[in-house]
């Protein structure tokens, strides 16, 4: 009996043990696929019963060979055909069973991922897939506009060039010859108005006579009624303002006395991807990847050719409103960067405190990110600040400043209103970028290089926030970024410049030796220069003793020759000179100078004088017996 009794235990144990593990084994089986979905789509669609999401596939495309085409046709060419295949490839799968189940979805290509609405079962199912990597969330985001709303539509005297187009030094620019004509601006936004007198001349789809095609030129990316503009819009509209004031900031003049834009001559092209002011990222990634490849009406026939130079953003995803993965975004911005397209993007308006550029996607290294700035180069109260802290990379943003507060631009209809934002400040950017490819159009599809000539020719601003560990000095910095734009310096930094800096000790020993570095910096966006030539000489009452190899001697002068320096490369050369034991006051040593066959000859800074110190003999005293 005592035996029948411990076998029973035995059995039972054995069965409340394989129970314990079985529910372990379900729990964890439970957090690894739940691993993979943001909160927000559980708890969307526990309480609605469904939700929608953006499914990302593990396998994203390789874009890294577009880095070393030159131009950006073939880097837009490429990176469309590859983001393509890799999508084609990896969904077919995965978009047989959703057709087949009835379940509502969309594919993308501009990252490799499917929108996709659903319950909870197929959301687990999903997940539980493994070339699946991530659920992202894919709320209505509202457009960020908190300082624009207290005097938006306000209607203003007109003038002639306003005083923003004005401080960013756009006229000088018209007056070289380069307004912008040849490039093409993006925006996505609310919509444009794309007949108002402002814009009309510039859209791309208006012939300049009497009819539009809009093939090309307009994608509408909301697919649902809820606003005047219906839903997919065939014709450019605007059922907010704020998308049209953008525009006419970067390209807007009406032939009279309103020249609200910085490129009036660039033409435009636009994306409207938010209903009423409310978008998603599946309608931020629609017009994105629309960019890179743009369609007819149809969305059909997509020519990367038709790409637009710049894009701008004046929109985020903030995590307060359901966008509670900052990387939602990240491969489809990083695939618009690859394509050789400028992506400007708005600081966003939760300032003052530091850390508040925190939404995408003006989080991203890939975005060239834009602080607001008001007519005496203040910051304005509402600007996002740095570090990002979102993500945990710790990433410096804003990359730089544009004016932002009382910018007076085009309204829907004929009319012409002042607004304030960093959504504001981004359009000056974009409309710098078409002045600057207009100038030099080779430099288009060169994301590095263009961004490159934006920050080194800007006016430094500096701030006393601390931001980041800032200090009142450091440019860039978390506020200002590098500094607030400057049109006339950025146009002499896109061509061909030598910067010769040359160092010396302050001062040297009777008998010893002075060393001399120079520095020769070649800065081209883009371009190498040749035959580069930098002479210096020996000072007058030293002796030579060696220096950089290799290099030739004529008396007292000093060369060396380079065949070439790339873009943005830099050299470093030294040599060395012995003063006499009976020198004595200073020796002085002439600036250095540079040339090359692209750059007339620059020199270093002043002449470096070498105080010289004597050389102190100790005699000792001789004791003489008596």
């Amino acid at each position: 009996m005592r035996r029948l009794i411990g076998v029973a235990a035995v059995i039972c144990s054995a069965a409340m043990l394989l129970a314990a593990l079985l529910q372990v084994s379900q729990a964890a089986a439970d957090a690894s696929w739940k691993s993979k979905v943001d909160p927000w789509v559980l708890a969307t669609a526990e309480s609605n019963k469904s939700a929608e999401f953006l499914l990302m596939l593990t396998e994203q495309a390789d874009l890294s060979q577009a880095s070393s085409m030159q131009t950006k046709v073939e880097k837009g060419t490429f990176v469309y055909h590859q983001l393509q295949a890799v999508a084609q490839r990896t969904q077919s799968d995965l978009l047989a069973d959703l057709e087949a189940a009835g379940i509502e979805h969309q594919s993308f290509w501009i990252a490799n991922m499917i929108w996709v609405k659903g319950d909870q079962s197929l959301i687990e199912k999903l997940a539980q897939r493994a070339e699946v990597s991530h659920l992202f969330a894919n709320p209505a985001v509202r457009a960020s506009q908190p300082a624009e709303a207290a005097i938006s539509q306000q209607l203003l005297a007109p003038t002639t060039i306003e005083w923003n187009i004005n401080k960013v030094g756009a006229p000088e620019l018209w007056n070289a010859g380069f307004t912008g004509q040849g490039v093409v601006i993006g925006g996505q936004d609310t919509g444009y108005d794309w007949d108002h007198p402002a814009l009309q001349a510039a859209y791309r789809g208006w012939n300049g006579r009497t009819t539009a095609s809009h093939d090309y030129s307009w994608h509408d990316a909301i697919h649902e009624a809820g606003s005047s503009c219906g839903a997919d819009s065939p014709v450019p509209c605007d059922d907010h303002g704020h998308g049209t004031h953008t525009m006419g900031t970067m390209i807007g003049d009406d032939g009279g006395s309103n020249q609200i834009g910085v490129a009036p001559g660039a033409r435009w092209i636009g994306c409207r991807n938010m209903n009423a002011g409310w978008g998603k990222p599946s309608t931020y990634a629609e017009c994105y990847q629309w960019f890179v490849a743009p369609t007819d009406l149809n969305n059909e026939n997509a020519d990367p050719a038709m790409a637009p130079d710049v894009i701008n953003n004046s929109w985020a995803c903030p995590p307060s409103e359901g966008c509670t993965d900052p990387t939602v975004l990240l491969s489809v911005v990083n695939s618009v960067r690859a394509a050789g397209i400028v992506t400007v993007h708005s600081a966003g308006n939760s300032g003052p405190s530091c850390s508040t550029v925190r939404d995408p996607a003006a989080i991203y290294d890939a975005s060239f990110t834009v602080a607001a700035t008001d007519s005496g180069d203040n910051i304005a109260s509402f600007s996002g600040r740095g570090p990002v802290t979102i993500d945990g990379s710790g990433r410096m943003k804003p990359d730089i400043s544009a004016p932002g507060v009382g910018v007076r631009s085009a309204i829907p209809g004929t009319s012409f209103g002042s607004m304030s934002g960093t959504s504001m400040a981004g359009p000056h950017v974009a409309g710098l970028i078409a002045l600057l490819i207009s100038a030099r159009p080779e430099i288009a599809g060169h994301v590095d290089a263009i961004e490159m000539v934006v920050t080194r020719s800007a006016v430094p601003l500096t701030t006393s926030q601390g931001c980041g560990g800032d200090s009142s000095t450091d440019v860039p910095n978390h506020v200002f970024g590098y500094g607030r734009i400057d049109g006339p310096n950025a146009l002499t930094q896109l061509y061909h410049s030598l910067e010769l800096v040359k160092s010396g000790p302050a001062s040297v020993l009777q008998g010893g030796t002075a060393a001399y570095n120079l520095t020769i910096t070649h800065f081209d966006p883009i371009s190498e220069t040749t035959a580069v030539v930098l002479t210096d000489s020996i000072p007058t009452g030293s002796s030579f003793v060696t220096a950089t190899l290799p290099f030739t001697r004529e008396g007292s002068l000093l060369r060396w020759h380079f065949p070439s320096l790339n873009a943005q490369e830099s050299r470093d050369i030294s040599f060395t000179i012995t003063v006499p034991l009976t020198a004595s006051g200073i020796i002085s040593s002439p600036p250095a100078s540079a040339g090359s066959d692209q750059v007339k000859t620059v020199f270093s800074d002043g002449q470096i004088d070498t105080a010289i110190r004597k050389l102190f003999r100790y005699y000792y005293p001789v004791f003489i017996k008596d």
